[in-house]
C-alpha cells in the first residue's frame, strides 16, 4: 500500500509568499487540511509540504502553475505575478516528484509485483459561505471513489471491494455515502500512475467531502477524523486480499 495527500501542504517559498494575492484562511480553505493524517494509513506515502499555490502536483505540468483566476476558482492568487524564473522553480518541484515517485513505485513493482494507492483529497461543499446550505447530496457523495483514470475492467474486484468494505464500515453508528465517480474522476496523479504503471499500479482517488470539518475555519472534529482514518485502515485486508487473487 501507497498513499499520496498531494493538497494538504500549506508551505510556500519565500520568494512567492512575498506575492501571493490571497490571505491565509482562504489558501487553506482551498487545501486540504488533514489528509496527510488519513495518508498515514499506509506503510509507505508521499506527502508534499508545498501549498497548492505554489506548484500543483495534481494538474498537468503545464497548468501547475496558478497563473490567474481562471486557474484558481475565479481567484486572483498574485498581487504581483512571479518572474519565469520562480515559476521554473516550482516546476522543478513538479520534476522532481514524480521523478521521486517513479523510482518508489518501481521499487514497488519490483518487491510485489503490483500496488494499490490511495490518493487522498477532500473538497469543499459550502462554497456559498459559512451560513450557506451545503450542496446537494445526491451530486456530493461524502466519499467519492474517482477511477476514470483506470482500465475500470482490471481492477474491477480491488475497486468493487474497496467501496463495499467502505460502506460496511461502522461509522460513529452509521454508514458512509461511498460513491464512484460521481463528482471526480481522478485526475493527474491517477492519470500519470496508469500511463506509467498500467498493469501494476492502481490509484484510488479518494476524495472526502468536507464534513468532518468547517470548510471555513479549518475547525476539525476529531472523531470524526479518526473514524474516517479508521474506516480506511478497514479496507486493508480485503484490498490485499483481492489483489493476491488477480
Amino acid at each position: 500500500m501507497f498513499a499520496t495527500a498531494l493538497h494538504t501542504g500549506h508551505d510556500l517559498r519565500s520568494e512567492l509568499s512575498r506575492l501571493i494575492g490571497l490571505d491565509e484562511s482562504t489558501r487553506l480553505r482551498e487545501e486540504d487540511p488533514y489528509t496527510d493524517y488519513l495518508a498515514a494509513v499506509a506503510p509507505t506515502r508521499m506527502v508534499p509540504n508545498r501549498s497548492r499555490f505554489e506548484v500543483d502536483l495534481h494538474r498537468a505540468r503545464g497548468e501547475a502553475v496558478y497563473l490567474g483566476p481562471q486557474d484558481a476558482w475565479g481567484r486572483d492568487v498574485w498581487r504581483e505575478k512571479p518572474s519565469r524564473a520562480m515559476i521554473q522553480r516550482s516546476l522543478d518541484e513538479y520534476d522532481a516528484f514524480y521523478d521521486e515517485l517513479k523510482k518508489l513505485l518501481t521499487e514497488l513493482e519490483i518487491q510485489y509485483g503490483r500496488f494499490v494507492i490511495f490518493d487522498i483529497h477532500s473538497y469543499n461543499y459550502r462554497r456559498g459561505g459559512p451560513n450557506a446550505q451545503p450542496e446537494d447530496p445526491a451530486t456530493h457523495p461524502e466519499v467519492n471513489v474517482g477511477t476514470g483514470t483506470m482500465e475500470r475492467e482490471r481492477w474491477a474486484p480491488v475497486v468493487e471491494r474497496f467501496i463495499q468494505d467502505f460502506r460496511a464500515f461502522d461509522f460513529l453508528g452509521r454508514h458512509l455515502d461511498v460513491r464512484e465517480n460521481v463528482k471526480f474522476q481522478g485526475r493527474q496523479f491517477a492519470h500519470w500512475v496508469h500511463t506509467n504503471f498500467p498493469y501494476t499500479g492502481c490509484v484510488l482517488a479518494i476524495e472526502f467531502k468536507k464534513f468532518f470539518m468547517d470548510e471555513w475555519t479549518g475547525q476539525v472534529d476529531p472523531d470524526q477524523l479518526e473514524a474516517i482514518y479508521e474506516a480506511l485502515k478497514s479496507t486493508l485486508p480485503g484490498i490485499a486480499e483481492e489483489m493476491a487473487n488477480l
